[in-house]
């Protein structure tokens, strides 16, 4: 298991990149890692192997990817998870540096078998098991962290289960004083260069998921009497993607090691 880092702590962004040129523009800006998806606009889905190849050629971050076969929630049937494990091993095998992922019953819990499973299947290429936000709708936060501490996971994205991780602080901060010790903590929801020091200063989390979000325009997106739009005015003829601009600025704010952010 990773364990948190012991004395002083140098700040980590990891930017959630939704293809080859969000990561670039990660890169570029400084960022220390991403979570590499597809389909951003239903919360990211598994990427594709030519993204992730491309992306480990092109740049030194370090990738997690997304492991998740469709949009909605967490609750997989069998066929679903089968699809699951076969996608997991062939990232593994293309130069993921770790994946993300979650499994959960209707009621909530954590489905313990999937997710010691996956765990397990990760940890045999030594590489990192990080559970997802499906963590933020777990009805019992502590019970699942503790869950996830026993099998072995390494990291958990939550915004405290709370729409944004600011909304979230006084649980992100309550876990990673009573956890921090035995699992990292990754914040992300609505993480940006304005929020991201005092974020951490008052959680002690040393980490932060960000999506350093701009919009980019298609032309092609609405004709004379159909459209593919599926952002709200007045981005309704754009996609979303990485600001380089946003990365930079975040990684910026940064610099400086936690230790010197909550003085």
């Amino acid at each position: 298991m990773v364990k948190r880092r012991e004395g002083k702590m140098k700040r980590l962004v990891e930017v959630c990149a939704g293809g080859y040129e969000d990561c670039l523009n990660a890169s570029f800006g400084g960022a220390d890692r991403v979570e590499l998806n597809s389909a951003l606009s239903v919360g990211g889905l598994t990427p594709g192997i030519a993204t992730l190849r491309r992306v480990k050629q092109d740049t030194d971050l370090k990738v997690i990817c997304m492991v998740r076969p469709r949009a909605a929630g967490f609750c997989y049937t069998e066929k679903e998870k089968k699809v699951m494990f076969e996608e997991a091993e062939l990232l593994l095998g293309n130069g993921a540096d770790g994946l993300a992922f979650g499994f959960l019953h209707e009621d909530g819990s954590i489905e313990e078998e999937s997710t010691k499973r996956m765990i397990d299947l990760i940890h045999e290429g030594k590489k990192e098991a990080v559970f997802h936000r499906a963590f933020d709708v777990c009805r019992d936060a502590h019970a699942a962290m503790e869950l996830l501490i026993s099998l072995g996971a390494d990291r958990v994205l939550t915004s405290g289960q709370r729409e944004k991780a600011m909304e979230g602080k006084e649980l992100l901060k309550e876990l990673q004083e009573t956890y921090g010790s035995g699992i990292e903590l990754l914040a992300g929801s609505g993480v940006n260069a304005d929020n991201a020091a005092e974020l951490m200063a008052y959680t002690g989390i040393w980490q932060v998921h960000s999506s350093c979000k701009a919009y980019y325009e298609d032309k092609t997106t609405v004709g004379e009497d159909v459209s593919y739009a599926y952002l709200p005015a007045p981005h309704e003829r754009c996609y979303d993607g990485v600001s380089l601009e946003a990365v930079r600025r975040l990684t910026e704010v940064l610099q400086n090691d936690f230790e010197e952010l909550i003085r």
